[in-house]
């Protein structure tokens, strides 16, 4: 299947910069996928949308400031640097994978501040870096919640850090006792506490899992046959709990959706053990997935998806089109474009039912 099949038209000026102000009045294309059928709403009038039973599954994970702006030791020039996996811990220094920016080598130091220094240890695969950093881990996350940065999707153009990113670039309902995504399960912008409620005294009953969105989310495609592309490992968790409730609902059959591709890839990755342990594992599911989604899967697990307008040629797209249909997407982005809907990270969402 060509990459170039996913391919799409999009004014630049779609492209959402700033979120809208009150997080659910975006506009919500409700895409029904078994007949092509397409309806225009605002986002809190999902409620119209949701039946009695349903299991909605939102993905809690916490977006950290993960990108860390720095200067050679040397010669001052400036270096980008984006935290994406923790490797070795100590009590004096904490070990990551990094993607970075900049012209760099092995053994580079670099000043992040007063007390935060990196050195270069070595270049990995994908444009991975060990960088070593001179702070214990609690140290180590306390200067970065102080000196780093919401790493943005390149496609939101910002002069300066704005401080609203920090607190709208995030759920309302994201975990407060740990950090692990550089990037926003951004389907769950949409909800705020309000029409949570809402959801819930309908009878829907609401669930939580965790994906760690790393920086593989913003990874193009570059392979002309989409199933060369190798996903990067994201790291997902989900609670005992939470698998027994997966499992009851797929033998009542009662609607299962997922709030985010995050949270359906987390649930497809999982299916087989929940699926044959019937829900009744011994313990929380804790592992790293790199299952890629895109058209001929079979879904083991979701019904329905919330999600947002995604890049042309992007696996998030694909991830969709499996979800849909091809042609069923296909026909919704472009009326999506004409209507000007907004797109992306903070633009307007869709519901595939």
């Amino acid at each position: 299947m060509k990459t170039s099949n996913f391919d799409y038209n999009l004014p630049l000026s779609l492209i959402a910069q700033r979120p809208i102000k009150k997080r659910d009045h975006s506009r919500l294309l409700v895409l029904d996928k078994k007949r092509g059928n397409r309806y225009h709403q605002k986002f809190y009038e999902i409620l119209d949308f949701l039946q009695a039973g349903d299991l909605l599954i939102l993905n809690n994970s916490r977006v950290f400031p993960a990108r860390l702006l720095g200067k050679k030791a040397l010669t001052g020039g400036e270096v980008e640097i984006f935290l994406h996996r923790k490797k070795k811990i100590t009590k004096t220094t904490v070990i990551w994978e990094c993607l970075l920016r900049g012209k760099v080598k092995a053994e580079l130091q670099i000043i992040l501040s007063k007390k935060m220094k990196a050195k270069l240890i070595a270049l990995k695969g994908d444009g991975l870096w060990l960088v070593e950093f001179n702070l214990g881990e609690k140290a180590f996350w306390q200067e970065v919640e102080k000196i780093g940065e919401v790493p943005l999707p390149p496609y939101i153009k910002r002069d300066k850090k704005r401080a609203e990113d920090k607190k709208r670039y995030q759920t309302v309902y994201c975990r407060r006792d740990e950090a692990g995504s550089v990037a926003a399960p951004t389907a769950g912008l949409h909800f705020d506490k309000k029409l949570l409620k809402k959801i819930a005294a309908k009878g829907v009953e609401i669930k939580f899992i965790t994906l760690n969105v790393g920086l593989g989310t913003f990874a193009t495609v570059k392979t002309d046959e989409i199933e060369k592309h190798k996903m990067h490992s994201e790291y997902v968790e989900i609670k005992k709990e939470v698998a027994l409730s997966i499992y009851k609902a797929k033998q009542e059959k009662r609607r299962i959706i997922a709030v985010g591709t995050t949270s359906c890839r987390a649930l497809e990755a999982g299916a087989k053990k929940i699926l044959e342990t019937k829900g009744f594992s011994a313990e929380s599911l804790c592992f790293w997935t790199d299952i890629f989604i895109y058209p001929g899967y079979k879904f083991k697990i979701v019904d329905g998806l919330v999600t947002n307008f995604h890049l042309p040629k992007s696996t998030l797209l694909m991830l969709v089109s499996a979800l849909a249909g091809q042609k069923n997407i296909e026909k919704a982005y472009q009326e999506a474009v004409s209507l000007k809907y907004r797109f992306f990270s903070y633009g307007d969402a869709m519901f595939i039912i």
